[in-house]
């Protein structure tokens, strides 16, 4: 993995959260890319944590990438 926002994707639970830096990168893509791509389906939609905050669930992210084939 990258040294990027996903560099310690692998060492989180299926529980935890990440924000859209992380997303994008998972799938090598533009934050304009990942909004799109989640309205299409392609991409788990996110939860709101609150009025500024949105996350992704890491183990929805994961079951996503691996149908894809990514991870």
């Amino acid at each position: 993995m990258s040294k990027g926002p996903a560099a310690h994707f692998d060492t989180l639970s299926d529980q935890a959260f990440v924000r859209l830096p992380v997303v994008a990168e998972l799938y090598s893509t533009s934050a304009s890319n990942v909004w799109r791509w989640v309205k299409r389906g392609i991409i788990p939609r996110p939860r709101k944590l609150g009025p500024q905050t949105t996350v992704w669930n890491v183990g929805e992210l994961r079951r996503a990438l691996a149908a894809v084939g990514l991870q």
